[in-house]
């Protein structure tokens, strides 16, 4: 470290004079000519010791800017945590500053003194999830790059989604809504270099240009805080504008750049890079940035039909709307005689009901208490081989209870017996999952499909016949259940549960079930289900011999 180097050198000036004094100058208190030389020394002393002491305190006012940052921040956190991190604004920012933010705190730490060994829980760079890793670093759970770089992601997938102006998103604006944190510069380009190195260069044009914009409205003073520097952010822009196919922008911005920092080799480089690629090329390229989007972005067939339900940008016609229905609903259980469920139908092909006020207060602050120590990231499984596996379509944490872990698990699982009237003998645990930032599952089936054949082989209890799902949260915006083939969204009310048949009578799938769950906006999204499977239900739901519908054409549900 040079700062480090430097320090070494004032100490080193001081000690050398303080030897020479004393090794050459013997008796010196014998004369006063000698006495009038060490004011000379002392004076030399001083300005050295001035020099070394102005050195950490310039250090430790970068520390002490740090701390009341961080100080600042979480002060604001404890008032309200919930709502706080409902803000994915604020997730993300959290996530930053305990990565690459921190790491600038512990450079200066460094440079100060050695002070590794005497605060490993500062500098240890041990971040797991793992019990083991986090009882190393006292019991500190802290993110690791993978989280930092999976934040910005979902940062962008809300962007997409719900089709947010970047300049808002930097300005606090989601959706309409003000929330009171804005990004910094160092926010907005820590953000646009998570998604270069991504390779998703659309994205990093967005956030790069806005790094660009902020940049400029700061003033000088706050420009030395920043760690950003403007010809990073050129740099990274000018790259990215030519992977979208606009040399000459890159072009332009590199030379902006070779103003700045003549002597920059990379830069010098890509320009000639830039200059012969254009020479190369038979016709004349835009130059306008061209809209393209993350490279999977198209791979989903009712893309766009799944975000407009997202943004409650369509409905099913009025003609189906008005054929909907709520009641009291009776069951087979005596006791709902007396107190019926309410049902509210949301689609009759296939049947679609919400039942409302199903799951308490008290049965929900269980579920959630027995299910987050064991969260774990939530998994698919794969059609081909029948393995759970992560993926990028699905991001959440889940965890499963087990019918006698608690008399709440008991009397939930009885309560789904009663609405559903199918028997849970053969039914999957209950699953609760909690969404995080951006939080989202994209549209799929719950049941296997023919080509499927290793699905649920374990179990040994056949398809999954029906699925309900229990909301155990409000959410202030986004997080809705979608079913894109009949134009349905049905969004999270607490305490209701949604049920659906995922097969035919005949026992075949029914294609109209594909749903998904929007990405969490913002507030916090839990849900439990219980995936209800077909052994055991023979009697209860008799299989039928009539012709099930024509599976519908994905490629076709947005036409």
């Amino acid at each position: 470290m040079i700062a480090n180097m430097d320090n070494r050198r004032i100490l080193l000036t001081i000690f050398t004079t303080i030897i020479l004094t004393s090794t050459i100058n013997c008796e010196l208190y014998t004369a006063i000519v000698d006495l009038e030389e060490l004011l000379d020394s002392e004076s030399i002393l001083i300005t050295t010791l001035d020099d070394y002491i102005n050195n950490v305190e310039s250090k430790l006012k970068h520390l002490r800017l740090y701390q009341q940052k961080y100080y600042n921040e979480h002060l604001i956190a404890k008032q309200n945590i919930q709502e706080y991190l409902s803000n994915p604004i604020n997730a993300y920012l959290l996530v930053k500053r305990l990565t690459t933010d921190w790491k600038h705190v512990e450079y200066l730490i460094e440079d100060l003194s050695n002070v590794k060994d005497d605060y490993p829980l500062i500098l240890n760079n041990s971040k797991s999830d793992n019990n083991e890793e986090e009882e190393k670093n006292g019991g500190l759970k802290l993110p690791n790059d993978e989280d930092l770089n999976g934040a910005a992601v979902a940062l962008i997938r809300l962007q997409d989604t719900y089709r947010l102006d970047t300049n808002a998103i930097a300005n606090g604006i989601l959706n309409g809504i003000q929330f009171p944190t804005e990004l910094s510069v160092d926010d907005c380009f820590e953000l646009g270099r998570q998604l270069y190195n991504n390779g998703d260069f659309y994205h990093t044009i967005l956030w790069m240009y806005e790094t660009k914009k902020r940049f400029h409205l700061y003033e000088q003073e706050q420009q030395k805080q920043q760690q950003t520097k403007y010809v990073d952010i050129l740099e990274y822009l000018a790259f990215s504008i030519y992977m979208e196919g606009n040399l000459q922008i890159a072009i332009d911005l590199t030379k902006e750049l070779l103003q700045l920092a003549p002597d920059h080799s990379r830069a010098k480089g890509n320009l000639v890079f830039y200059e012969n690629k254009i020479k190369e090329l038979e016709k004349e390229h835009d130059n306008k940035i061209k809209e393209k989007r993350r490279p999977d972005y198209d791979a989903l067939p009712e893309r766009e039909l799944y975000e407009m339900l997202c943004r409650n940008e369509i409905k099913p016609p009025q003609k189906v709307l008005s054929k909907l229905r709520c009641r009291y609903r009776k069951k087979r259980h005596p006791f709902t005689w007396i107190a019926p469920f309410k049902e509210e139908e949301m689609s009759l092909e296939p049947l679609i009901v919400v039942y409302h006020d199903v799951l308490y207060d008290d049965e929900i602050n269980t579920i959630k208490q027995l299910a987050q120590p064991r969260f774990r990231r939530a998994t698919v499984q794969n059609h081909k081989t029948g393995e759970l596996e992560t993926a990028q379509y699905r991001i959440s944490k889940s965890a499963w209870l087990k019918n006698d872990e608690h008399e709440h698990v008991q009397t939930v699982v009885q309560r789904v017996e009663d609405i559903t009237e199918l028997t849970q003998t053969t039914a999957e645990e209950l699953q609760v999952v909690n969404y995080g930032i951006g939080g989202h599952y994209e549209p799929h089936f719950d049941f296997a499909r023919k080509d499927e054949g290793n699905a649920f082989k374990s179990l040994g209890t056949g398809n999954r016949i029906a699925t309900i799902l229990f909301y155990m949260s409000d959410v202030l915006q986004g997080g809705a259940t979608v079913f894109p083939s009949i134009k349905t969204a049905l969004w999270p009310q607490k305490g209701s549960a949604a049920f659906w048949y995922n097969l035919h009578p005949s026992g075949e799938g029914d294609y109209l079930t594909r749903h998904a769950a929007c990405p969490v906006l913002s507030g916090s999204k839990w849900v439990a289900n219980k995936w209800i499977h077909e052994r055991g239900q023979e009697f209860l739901r008799p299989c039928r011999l009539e012709p099930d519908p024509i599976e519908p054409d994905m490629r076709l549900v947005n036409k």
